[in-house]
């Protein structure tokens, strides 16, 4: 979904503080080009109580963020946080010291250079996107994983880029295993789970998981070969349980070119000795994982260790200003 572009509008630019340690240059190249194509206040904040001060006082300013991914899921948190989020269209130009850092970002679909970035702000078209919310007010952009994602065997060079392996494996997974994807004849939601594998009984209480015949794991859930303990549930409907251990777990909202339909997308994989078990894919609003204590990766942060979390969608919860297409 779109809103008419911010053509005109005043901006409020807050520049993080590390960007401009980072790539003071790529920082100037980005206010000029603001500066010469809309008024804009220039906001140089030291530290979250300057932003959260200079938020307060935009009035119609539209907020600019300079930055990488940690500076623009900051002011999202803030803005949600205040209960201003749905009035504020947000933009961003992307600074960072790596690729990682500034890999949501490029999966929202912001340009990666400061000139087409800060041209696509000046000239682009608001997108409303989803909002995954904890239940202590945290926000997710784009999607998190569990456990974090180099538990789950990625080395350490992609430790920091989360977002592009999650992304790629669940809109894959979603694409051959729900509607729109080859052999989907109709579209599967937590009512209506990934069949399980020929031979296999259903998931649920009373049932022994083939992922650790002992039954032992360690205190934060951990069985055997990297699985993990974890009983996650969409929209109330069970799909993986304590006694089948899985390896993964990844949950991704809608993105700017997804189906406006203000689910999330969710990946359970079983574990190695799930016995071949395809992944297990639905869409829902609303996901809880709960178990031994474990850690997450949400966007560009991790959180935990929890016992339990729930995630809900907001649909349409917030809006970021994209190139137009």
């Amino acid at each position: 979904m779109s809103a008419p572009g911010p053509s005109g509008r005043p901006l409020l630019v807050v520049i993080d503080p590390a960007a401009r340690r980072i790539d003071g240059e790529a920082v100037r190249i980005a206010k000029d080009v603001l500066c010469a194509g809309a008024s804009a206040k220039i906001c140089l904040p030291a530290d979250p109580e300057e932003i959260a001060r200079a938020l307060a006082r935009r009035g119609s300013r539209r907020p600019v963020v300079v930055g990488d991914d940690a500076a623009l899921l900051r002011i999202v948190g803030l803005l949600h946080r205040e209960r201003a989020l749905g009035a504020a269209a947000l933009a961003l130009v992307p600074v960072g010291g790596s690729a990682n850092e500034v890999a949501l970002a490029r999966a929202l679909g912001v340009p990666a250079g400061p000139v087409e970035a800060a041209r696509a702000v000046l000239d682009g078209i608001d997108r409303r996107l989803d909002l995954l919310v904890d239940e202590s007010d945290g926000v997710v952009l784009g999607g998190l994983h569990i456990p974090e994602i180099h538990e789950a065997g990625c080395d350490g060079a992609d430790r920091g880029r989360w977002w592009e392996p999650g992304l790629r494996t669940c809109r894959t997974l979603v694409r051959s295993l729900t509607p729109g994807g080859p052999g989907s004849p109709r579209r599967r939601t937590a009512a209506s789970p990934e069949p399980q594998g020929p031979g296999e009984e259903p998931d649920g209480p009373g049932r022994t998981g083939r992922g650790d015949r002992t039954g032992r794991g360690d205190r934060t859930g951990r069985g055997e070969r990297g699985v993990h303990r974890l009983r996650v549930e969409a929209d109330g409907v069970l799909l993986a349980d304590l006694d089948h251990p899985v390896e993964a777990v990844s949950v991704t909202t809608g993105g700017p070119h997804a189906d406006d339909d203000g689910l999330a997308s969710v990946v359970v994989r079983p574990g190695a000795n799930g016995g071949g078990a395809a992944p297990r894919t639905v869409r829902a609003r609303a996901i809880t994982v709960s178990g031994p204590d474990f850690h997450y990766r949400a966007d560009a942060q991790v959180g935990g260790p929890v016992r339990t979390r729930t995630w809900t969608v907001h649909p349409s919860a917030w809006r970021l200003t994209l190139p137009r297409r």
